[in-house]
């Protein structure tokens, strides 16, 4: 495996694998990576040639400087778990390299990017396109892989590739989530939970899955209501948002429809460490 910190340096060496016809994936992350981004890896090197793992903390999709100072770096690590997947190369760039310059660029796809996490994160979903596009345009892969943890994303991300014009070149792979045996999502954020903390944030998860079957027999709004005050009764856990969805257009709905999501965001414990899941109810 190798580790590139130049764009130059790994488009010489993807230059060469394209010149052998082979087949490039991507995987792009924010680092302090887990279980569910090494299953993303695994997958990229079943699919593809060639695989490439950005490790870039993106500063231009923070809207809280506090988050993005708190979230973990541990490149080393890092590496040492994507050799162990198969990667082929790492890019792990400084900001600099990525944005010689201030990005101008604006993206807004509503109503996938307008609502929920863009409604309460100002400019996230900006930056998450400005640094994906970049990353494609670097990279030109014929495939990119992401994890349905980040639900709203993929969406946002679709909208992304199609309006880039990248739609009959690139296919964005969605990946199931990885969740501990208690079933917490996998997220780099979980790392940053007290051991305390940490024993409550299952509850999430649960609360999501038992209402399922209480959604069978109660209306939508019923529902939303019973999961917010589930959750909000444990001690140290707080409701950000529980929007229940069309799974396509993101927008909430009044009854069950042919598809439907319900997208969660709970702040747990003191710090407070901010922890999304989602949930299908129909579909």
């Amino acid at each position: 495996m190798k580790v590139f910190k130049k764009i130059v340096e790994l488009q010489n060496e993807l230059f060469y694998c394209r010149k052998e016809n082979k087949t490039v994936g991507l995987v792009p992350t924010m680092g302090a990576l887990h279980e569910g981004h090494a299953s993303l890896v695994k997958r990229s090197v079943e699919e593809n040639d060639v695989t490439v793992v950005s490790v870039f903390l993106n500063p231009t999709q923070f809207n809280d400087k506090g988050d993005l100072e708190r979230y973990p770096r541990t490149l080393e690590a890092d590496c040492q778990l994507l050799e162990d997947c198969g990667a082929d190369y790492v890019f792990a760039p400084s900001v600099e390299e990525i944005y010689p310059e201030p990005d101008n660029r604006h993206y807004e796809f509503p109503p996938q990017s307008t609502v929920m996490e863009g409604a309460k994160r100002p400019g996230h979903f900006n930056g998450v396109c400005q640094v994906v596009s970049r990353l494609f345009y670097i990279v030109r892969p014929v495939r990119a892989y992401f994890g349905e943890k980040d639900w709203q994303q993929i969406a946002v991300i679709k909208r992304l590739v199609d309006f880039i014009g990248m739609k009959d070149v690139l296919e964005i792979v969605e990946c199931p989530i990885v969740r501990d045996a208690d079933g917490l999502a996998k997220s780099s954020r979980n790392m940053l939970l007290a051991a305390d903390e940490r024993s409550i944030a299952p509850r999430i998860f649960e609360v999501l899955s038992e209402s399922v079957e209480y959604s069978m027999t109660h209306s939508v709004v019923g529902t939303h209501d019973k999961v917010v005050a589930d959750i909000n009764a444990v001690d140290g856990l707080e409701v950000e948002y529980f929007e229940i969805v069309d799974g396509n257009m993101l927008l909430e709905v009044n009854t069950w429809e042919a598809y439907v999501v319900g997208c969660i965001t709970v702040y747990c414990g003191k710090t407070p460490i901010r922890l999304i899941d989602h949930i299908k109810y129909r579909g």
